[in-house]
């Protein structure tokens, strides 16, 4: 199967787009947004933990993309530029109410525990098996924002989403042995909460996602009928690795990474109104001279 990734980058399509843009044709700029915006969406919503958030951080970063399309020169790939506009902007963003709600994992774990441990009966571990889910996602969706803005986007984009340590260094504007340290500081942060906390990795943890969604429920904070992370999963993260993304030879256990890429990827946010929010700016269009 042919990776997802190397076909949504194309660098003949996107040289073409852009060339094509930088003429006003509006119509290619249509359709490099559309290229592009799913992988920047789900990005940012690992980034920002919640949807609209992530909406509004991607329309800002493709306005900026979209903005700067005049002055890629051609001399590195599309992606390679495309990543780095990415990286400074969500660095550089004003702070979301998702950062707020998370201030360091001690808190975050004092506020899971804080949380009932209901017993199950085999009946409702059934009836609350997707709603377990929904916990799960959002549970390690709220793991990865105790990590600082650079960690959290290094782990996501380095581990989760497969970068190499080579682009990642560049994107990052250090060298390849100080990404390689920070990404390493950023598993070790997330995965000795895991290890301590989470019963997903550590059978030993109370932690329980079952039960936790049941406790939640009662409480009236879960709800199948408004679920935000166990969506109809048609992608996974893992679907978007590089094929040749690097073994991960510092890690002891891989089973932390892989419960994080088996998340789904969100593809059903509302693309046309990023598009057309973007493409109705009328400041940003007589910069391509449309008509």
């Amino acid at each position: 199967m042919k990776n997802p990734l190397s076909v949504k980058y194309s660098e003949k399509v996107n040289r073409v787009l852009v060339e094509q843009s930088l003429r006003g044709d509006k119509l290619a700029l249509n359709n490099l947004i559309k290229l592009h915006q799913s992988f920047i969406y789900n990005v940012a919503w690992k980034m920002a933990h919640d949807p609209n958030d992530a909406l509004d951080l991607t329309q800002e970063t493709l306005i900026k993309v979209i903005t700067k399309l005049s002055q890629f020169n051609f001399r590195s790939s599309f992606r390679t530029w495309l990543y780095r506009i990415v990286v400074n902007e969500f660095l550089q963003s004003k702070r979301r109410k998702g950062e707020e709600q998370f201030s360091s994992f001690e808190d975050y774990g004092e506020r899971l525990e804080a949380i009932p441990n209901p017993s199950l009966t085999k009946e409702e571990e059934i009836e609350y098996e997707e709603l377990s889910k929904e916990m799960q996602i959002r549970c390690m969706s709220g793991m990865l924002m105790c990590l600082n803005r650079e960690q959290r986007l290094i782990f996501i984009l380095g581990d989760t989403f497969g970068v190499d340590h080579k682009l990642g260094a560049e994107l990052f504007d250090v060298s390849p042995q100080n990404f390689r340290v920070k990404l390493h500081r950023a598993r070790r942060d997330l995965f000795n909460y895991m290890t301590d906390k989470c019963g997903l990795v550590n059978k030993a943890n109370p932690c329980r996602c079952p039960k936790k969604a049941k406790a939640l429920k009662q409480m009236g904070m879960l709800d199948e009928q408004k679920m935000i992370f166990n969506i109809a999963t048609k992608t996974r993260i893992a679907d978007f690795v590089e094929a040749e993304y690097e073994t991960l030879h510092d890690i002891v256990d891989e089973k932390y990474l892989f419960l994080f890429r088996q998340h789904p990827t969100q593809e059903n946010f509302d693309k046309q109104m990023i598009i057309d929010e973007v493409l109705q700016d009328e400041e940003l269009m007589r910069r391509f001279n449309f008509n």
